[in-house]
């Protein structure tokens, strides 16, 4: 597993290691001691899959109070993160990474920020791990413009 640069301090770009020969390939999605490696602190207690079939944008969401971990488990998605606290010298700024069945990375999106994607492939599989519940009460949005 290999922490990758981003441009934005609190986001997490991870490759974990692939084990793979002409019949396919093996890797570890998810492992807890990694975020303790990585310095994050996070505890997840929900996992969610969505499919989505494009071309399609999943708008810019969040929910206070929750991080997320993603990873694209089929296809290829450009995955996009937006700071929205206030307080942090990052505000407003985003980043995007592309994340493929292909190169396994996943991206660690902590609490305050704001995620979308939009498909790269005809069709995708999203996987992600959340550090606390869906409430609709804590739940925004922002325009993807």
């Amino acid at each position: 597993m290999k922490r990758l640069p981003t441009e934005i301090d609190d986001l997490v770009l991870i490759e974990p290691d692939v084990h793979g020969d002409e019949r396919g390939f093996f890797v570890e999605a998810f492992r807890a001691g990694w975020m303790d490696e990585l310095g994050i602190d996070v505890e997840f207690v929900q996992q969610n899959h969505s499919r989505s079939v494009g071309p399609v944008l999943r708008g810019i969401h969040r929910q206070a109070g929750q991080a997320k971990l993603v990873r694209c488990a089929r296809g290829r998605i450009w995955d996009v993160a937006v700071d929205l606290r206030p307080a942090s010298p990052t505000y407003r700024r985003r980043e995007g990474r592309e994340l493929a069945d292909r190169n396994h990375r996943q991206l660690y999106i902590p609490d305050g920020f704001g995620h979308g994607f939009c498909l790269l492939s005809d069709e995708a599989d999203v996987v992600y791990l959340l550090s606390d519940y869906y409430d609709p009460e804590r739940e925004s949005g922002i325009a993807w413009d």
